[in-house]
């Protein structure tokens, strides 16, 4: 345990009752990958990227979505690269582990830990302000939807690994049909000059509407494109959650890369024909640029206002989609650390017969819900509603940058230290594609710390770190166990290693 005593680390010895306590049951293909990636992605098509029209007009979101989505390519071909070499329910941690030591793997387990646990609170908080809608509920009534959401979408996840990947597919196939049968409806009538092109520059410099359409293709300049990187992101955010199914996944080694490359495929496709068909109908760039509900805004100026709830369900489902599949990742995340001895140990343990870890899909669940709550009863419905969209949204945001960074470099020091592990699949981006995640990764961080909404949330991560950090630095690093990707990382990927 040289490393181990260099490293500050302490291992503590366990019997092989600890790992039949921690089993998990392979059941994904591809298909239930892929279903897994885009799954997690789609209700950002649905929501949340138009915000960035505001910022660089329609050419400036394009522009800002395209080098969100070079950013993602180079990201997602490095991970479909590392995650058939390190086929661990670890992922991002996992691979920081290898390459970086057991600080490194910490630091970069946390990052997406912030980013999983208050994902799905952001989701279900949109969830429930269209049931709110739908169903005309007072705002007060909104902590029920939010109760009620976690109960329903966890308890699916905990029933079994092979009714969680069927949903996923069910709801992410719902999903995409609601996308296809906008655009379908859409090209019709869309007209791009006259909507997408709705927004000029007062002579204050904000945004006004062109009545007639017609304007500049930048009204905000590239400055405008490079302000609405961030918002561009929610097209692709938590496409990177996929390896977190590697020991779940029948055949790792060649389905993994497959099931990242199809998702993001599809994603490119979609996020592209939202962003240019959605703009393209009534109300325009400019009326999305502020709206809540974009997609329906959408069918609304197709179809009018008659169908509004009919519509809003519609909408719901890609919310569904990915507050489903990213709890699916929540629970993952928190169980692999804690099987290593990150985190708890006790948040590991999977259930007896259906193998599913619900202890820390469970306590990743109440964290995420004592926090909306929190902010709902100590600020009131209004105001811990805009914290909730705006702060903890900024907040994941935030961590899925950081970890981006991370895995890129750690995807860069294996192919420099670790040139003899075996690599069914090889990036064809290789080094360049990770440096450009890097340079883009920081580039949107800097961006979201320009803006004092980002800023708050990246003080709520602050606080994330320095509480892990300190639970680790007093605590954990004592109490680590040699799980496979831990064992992994000791032996360097050589002949030593052997998996559980």
């Amino acid at each position: 345990m040289a490393e181990g005593s260099k490293s500050g680390v302490t291992y503590t010895t366990v019997d092989v009752t600890y790992f039949e306590q921690r089993a998990l049951k392979r059941h994904a293909r591809v298909w239930s990958l892929w279903a897994l990636g885009v799954g997690a992605v789609i209700s950002g098509h649905f929501s949340g990227w138009n915000l960035g029209i505001a910022s660089g007009g329609w050419g400036g979101m394009f522009i800002a979505a395209v080098i969100i989505a070079i950013m993602y390519l180079g990201l997602t071909f490095s991970i479909a690269e590392m995650s058939p070499a390190l086929p661990h329910t670890g992922a991002a941690y996992s691979f920081a582990r290898t390459t970086m030591g057991p600080w490194g793997g910490f630091v970069t387990g946390l990052c997406e830990n912030v980013e999983y646990v208050i994902t799905p609170a952001v989701v279900v908080s949109f969830i429930g302000s269209y049931m709110g809608s739908i169903f005309g509920t007072p705002p007060a009534f909104q902590p029920v939807y939010w109760i009620f959401g976690y109960i329903i979408f966890v308890g699916l996840n905990i029933a079994g690994v092979e009714l969680s990947f069927r949903v996923t597919l069910v709801v992410t196939l719902a999903a995409l049909a609601c996308l296809v049968a906008f655009w379908v409806s859409a090209l019709p009538v869309a007209n791009f000059s006259r909507w997408a092109l709705n927004i000029g520059v007062g002579p204050d410099g904000a945004a006004v509407e062109l009545p007639n359409g017609g304007g500049p293709f930048l009204p905000f300049g590239i400055g405008g494109a490079l302000a609405a990187l961030p918002f561009a992101v929610w097209l692709f955010l938590a496409i990177e959650q996929l390896p977190l199914a590697a020991e779940e996944s029948v055949d790792p080694k060649t389905d993994m890369p497959r099931g990242i490359m199809a998702g993001m495929a599809t994603l490119i496709v979609s996020a592209f024909m939202i962003l240019w068909l959605n703009s393209s109908v009534a109300n325009g760039a400019f009326g999305l640029s502020t709206s809540l509900e974009p997609l329906l805004d959408g069918f609304k100026a197709i179809y009018g206002d008659g169908l509004a709830k009919l519509l809003a369900l519609v909408a719901v489902i890609g919310l569904i989609a990915s507050f489903h599949t990213i709890i699916y990742a929540q629970g993952r995340q928190i169980y692999s650390l804690s099987r290593a001895g990150y985190f708890p140990r006790g948040l590991s343990v999977t259930h007896g017969g259906r193998k599913t870890p619900h202890v820390a899909m469970v306590a990743g669940a109440l964290v995420g819900l004592v926090i909306m709550l929190g902010i709902w009863f100590a600020l009131g419905a209004e105001a811990g509603a805009a914290a909730i969209g705006g702060t903890l949204l900024n907040m994941a945001v935030f961590g899925a940058m950081l970890s981006y960074v991370m895995q890129a470099v750690s995807f860069i020091l294996m192919r420099k230290n670790m040139p003899h592990i075996e690599r069914p699949y090889k990036s064809p981006f290789g080094v360049p594609g990770a440096v450009a995640t890097i340079v883009i990764a920081i580039i949107t961080i800097w961006f979201q710390l320009s803006d004092p909404i980002y800023r708050n949330g990246v003080i709520g991560v602050a606080i994330w770190f320095a509480a892990g950090i300190a639970y680790f630095g007093l605590w954990g690093r004592h109490k680590l166990v040699l799980s496979p990707e831990e064992e992994f990382a000791l032996s360097k990927g050589t002949a030593e290693y052997k998996s559980y």
